[in-house]
């Protein structure tokens, strides 16, 4: 029994070390590597890039500073431990996270100093706790954290879906541009920090928490290099989208001569096939502002998103009846990418949205 519980514990320790060493790789990786391995083809933010490694350099150092537990037999001793443990954790690998959320965010920069002002309570009391070795008031800390971590969920889901909302009004495709997944980190986040919060340390409680830390890196590399950088975008439109100059037509544009100029210069020439035109850069072209194309389409019941992707099915369709005339062989994923989408699987979704089936129902419901 007692050689078993030796093995346990060396097992525990190698599991611990590898994951502190994967963590700090992944940082070193971060840092230093600008192309991005797992999604070539992805500009990804360098603000992001840096957050997160400075989250994985935090969990790290998390995992040094809660070595000493090892050494002590005492309860009050390991409590001690515990409770630096966790006041450092709140001075440094907490706020990241948290930090790390909301520059998933690209619609703006929001304030960080808000982060400190929220942790800030619970190390004034955790420093007071151990100056003064008085740990009675633990319940309260058990309570703020369950506040702490009920206003941040609240917060982020309003966020996400503003920021969704954003995507909507200025992008064609958002593909490698939705982050609804970051609530899902931040619920793996919660789920580690809800138990060691509440004190549960035995061994399964370790266990867990390794295997989610191991989670947590694979998914913030792979959310990080498949994540676009949004602020370029702010650029694209000083660039033009054609060859032809359309600097001098329509400068006094409003929202309500914005439906002509669209069919004008989006529909006409097709300009929806082009991948990934901006809001930004359909308004530059058409001679007005972003603000006042998103009210357009607000003002039709729809949003930029939709209106291009709702010129792309018919587009698809159109080519899928000239096949079909001319007896041509019909693949679906070619006529899709000739119809501007990149992605298949964002094409299948979009058809059956617009069109309120499947693309392979409507295909056979066609030749019937």
């Amino acid at each position: 029994m007692y050689d078993q519980k030796i093995q346990e514990d060396l097992f525990y320790i190698m599991l611990y070390g590898a994951v502190a060493m994967m963590s700090l790789m992944a940082s070193c990786y971060l840092l230093f590597r600008r192309a991005n391995a797992i999604a070539p083809d992805v500009t990804s933010s360098v603000r992001l890039r840096r957050w997160t490694a400075a989250f994985f350099a935090c969990m790290t150092l998390s995992h040094l500073w809660y070595l000493p537990v090892a050494f002590h037999t005492s309860s009050e001793e390991i409590l001690q431990c515990y409770l630096v443990g966790a006041m450092l954790d709140f001075m440094t690998l907490i706020p990241c996270a948290i930090v790390l959320l909301l520059v998933l965010l690209q619609d703006r920069r929001r304030p960080l100093w808000p982060v400190g002002v929220m942790v800030a309570p619970v190390i004034i009391g955790l420093a007071v706790s151990l100056v003064y070795s008085y740990f009675d008031i633990m319940p309260q800390f058990y309570g703020y954290h369950l506040l702490l971590a009920i206003g941040l969920i609240i917060y982020m889901v309003r966020a996400t879906r503003q920021y969704g909302h954003w995507l909507r009004d200025n992008y064609a495709d958002l593909e490698n541009k939705e982050v609804w997944q970051s609530l899902a980190v931040l619920a793996i986040i919660l789920l580690v920090f809800g138990i060691y919060a509440f004190g549960i340390k035995n061994m399964i409680y370790k266990y867990i928490t390794q295997v989610n830390n191991i989670i947590l890196i694979c998914y913030l590399l792979w959310r990080v290099e498949t994540l676009s950088d949004l602020s370029i975008s702010v650029h694209d439109a000083e660039e033009p989208v054609t060859s032809e100059n359309v600097k001098d037509h329509a400068q006094s544009s409003t929202v309500r001569n914005i439906g002509p100029l669209l069919k004008q210069y989006c529909e006409d020439p097709r300009l929806y096939l082009q991948y990934d035109i901006s809001a930004t850069q359909l308004a530059k072209l058409v001679g007005t502002n972003r603000v006042y194309l998103s009210k357009y389409f607000a003002a039709q019941g729809t949003t930029y998103n939709a209106y291009i992707n709702s010129l792309r099915i018919q587009h698809f369709i159109q080519l899928y009846h000239e096949a079909v005339a001319t007896s041509q062989p019909v693949i679906a994923k070619q006529l899709a990418y000739q119809s501007g989408f990149r992605s298949y699987s964002t094409f299948s979704a979009v058809f059956k949205q617009v069109m309120g089936t499947t693309v392979t129902a409507w295909m056979h419901s066609t030749t019937e």
